[in-house]
């Protein structure tokens, strides 16, 4: 069985830094085949990561929309847009040495796409149970996951700066998730850029008052800003790096290591 993890949180928290090192550290230590899934609109999990896109299922969407009206469309006679779409899907599939990649690329245009979304849900479906972890980049409205596009999770992270402002946003994400029942399994608060080794007494409170699971604690990591800075993929920072040195204890409490 595949096991499903999607992480959330508002812009400007980390998160994709968190989910890019996350699927790092599993590939790393031999927990493929994992399936790593960009679905935020502002994609941006393959930079972390170091990998190259060439085409998103967002590109696939609209080819094979605009091939239902177009007067010489891309599809061959003999081809059903079932079998077309199962053909480009390859196209969309990035393929490293331990772990998959998915971006599922810009938002529909205008029109109806529910049969394009549905050929597209179909083949993920089709792909994802061929891995051991799918882990899914989210914009904070999970909405790939709530539409059906995208598998049930079991995990949902929430990741959150270390500020009451962030912490009051994963309380509303973890609200919604409740409201939509999404049938999570678990949903866990992880606090990213923490200065210093303990939380501040009014950032405990604020994630007391929502109720919230917290997970664990990323520091603070000057090493990610001049990666970034310099242009490096942040998968590359080193192994001793206080971030990376967090998240896989992070993970080993998880049990996924």
């Amino acid at each position: 069985m595949t096991y499903s993890i999607a992480m959330a949180g508002k812009g400007g928290t980390g998160k994709t830094t968190v989910c890019g090192l996350f699927i790092n550290h599993l590939a790393q230590t031999g927990k493929g085949p994992i399936l790593a899934v960009d679905a935020d609109a502002n994609a941006n999990l393959n930079e972390v990561l170091g990998v190259k896109i060439e085409t998103t299922l967002g590109d696939l969407r609209e080819e094979i929309a605009r091939a239902e009206v177009a007067l010489n469309s891309p599809i061959p006679p003999s081809m059903s847009k079932q079998e077309y779409a199962a053909y480009k899907f390859g196209d969309a599939l990035i393929e490293e040495d331990h772990y998959d990649m998915l971006v599922m690329g810009k938002t529909q245009g205008k029109g109806c796409y529910c049969y394009v979304n549905d050929l597209l849900r179909d083949q993920v479906f089709k792909y994802y149970k061929n891995y051991r972890y799918m882990v899914v980049d989210n914009e904070a409205g999970l909405e790939h996951i709530s539409r059906g596009i995208l598998p049930p999770v079991d995990l949902i992270l929430l990741v959150s700066d270390c500020s009451r402002r962030g912490i009051q946003a994963a309380g509303r994400s973890a609200q919604m998730i409740r409201d939509l029942d999404l049938k999570a399994k678990s949903v866990r608060l992880i606090v990213n850029r923490v200065p210093g080794k303990a939380l501040d007494p009014g950032i405990q409170e604020e994630i007391a008052k929502w109720d919230l699971d917290l997970l664990g604690l990323i520091p603070q990591d000057d090493l990610v800003y001049q990666y970034d800075a310099a242009g490096k993929a942040l998968a590359t920072l080193p192994d001793t790096s206080a971030v990376k040195t967090a998240l896989g204890k992070i993970i080993q409490t998880l049990g996924l290591v």
